[in-house]
């Protein structure tokens, strides 16, 4: 279950409250909650301050809002169970639908896994200075938004774009290292400096990010010459990787929703130093027999590989199989 779909269920755990009399008749259905990871002090999966946004309009404190919403969430499916903590914010675990699901959706999707309908229905124009780094910055933000369901038109709500502009000459760089010079840090921030763009090294986030998808391919071609076919058959022991891995649509609707790439550039990098740490099991070792363990990690290094690269098209980068 996505942020989005989250939204959604809470929204109409509202509906049902209002509907069912728990909630004043005239109680103003939001059109959008609000869904975040849960702060310090708090628990679950997920957490949203929607008891908040309608305690005035239903003439009650957000406790008791919270306290209204709490067994109507609770029964929405993919829901395990919803808490309430402090004054009213509400704490949701969602059901554990286990990683051979989630690697099983990765695989169905390929580079369209973490796109969603979150803004469908919106249309959006972009304005921007016309600046090289504005140019690419809303390049990628078009990208985003169409990811998450947005109809880009002339004549539509304004999103502006005012980066802080680069200075060098960002053609020197090759269309990928200047894409994530110009991406990588938040917009309000300047780019990155030229040096170490171009160098094949851990201390290049880049040739990381860039390296741990051609390193996810190699293992399967390598695989492949052992006739190992990738199948996730057993749960794989990659806490790291397999949360990143979950945490993917979550950072492309972030990130389209406040037209911020360098949020995906992040999250890539997160992805790409969690699966490095991990692949060295891939592949047997020595006299080690292939087995169902190295059948289901190849298939979670094929989900990784595929994650790094619909990330990577979104920013306008290449994922090449060899570096």
């Amino acid at each position: 279950m996505t942020p989005a779909d989250l939204s959604l269920t809470v929204l109409h755990a509202v509906r049902r409250a209002v509907g069912e009399g728990a909630l004043r008749a005239h109680t103003r259905v939001p059109e959008r909650v609000k869904v975040e990871r849960p702060r310090p002090g708090g628990c679950g999966d997920w957490a949203t301050n929607a008891a908040f946004q309608l305690a005035r309009e239903a003439g009650m404190e957000p406790l008791g809002v919270a306290q209204v919403l709490r067994p109507r969430i609770a029964e929405a499916e993919g829901i395990e169970r919803v808490e309430i903590t402090g004054p009213g914010f509400l704490n949701i675990t969602l059901a554990d639908r286990g990683s051979r699901a989630l690697v099983r959706e990765i695989l169905d999707r390929r580079e369209r896994y973490g796109h969603g309908a979150s803004l469908e229905g919106r249309a959006f124009r972009i304005v921007h200075p016309g600046d090289a780094r504005a140019v690419v910055v809303a390049d990628a933000v078009r990208r985003l938004l169409a990811a998450q369901g947005a109809v880009l038109r002339d004549e539509a709500e304004p999103v502006t774009l005012r980066p802080v502009p680069v200075t060098y000459d960002v053609h020197a760089l090759g269309r990928d290292a200047a894409h994530w010079a110009l991406l990588r840090p938040a917009a309000h921030d300047r780019p990155l400096a030229p040096e170490g763009l171009l160098t094949q090294s851990e201390a290049n986030p880049l040739f990381t990010v860039r390296y741990a998808h051609a390193r996810a391919r190699a293992l399967l071609r390598n695989a492949a010459q052992l006739d190992i076919t990738p199948a996730y058959e057993e749960d794989v022991d990659a806490p790291r990787l397999l949360a990143a891995l979950g945490d993917h649509p979550a950072a492309l609707e972030a990130a389209a929703r406040h037209r911020a790439p360098d949020r995906v550039a992040r999250h890539l990098e997160t992805t790409a130093d969690a699966f490095l740490a991990f692949q060295h099991t891939a592949l047997p070792l020595g006299d080690e027999k292939p087995s169902a363990a190295h059948r289901s990690r190849l298939a979670l290094a094929e989900a990784a590989g595929t994650v790094l690269a619909g990330g990577l098209a979104l920013l306008g980068i290449s994922a090449p199989d060899y570096l």
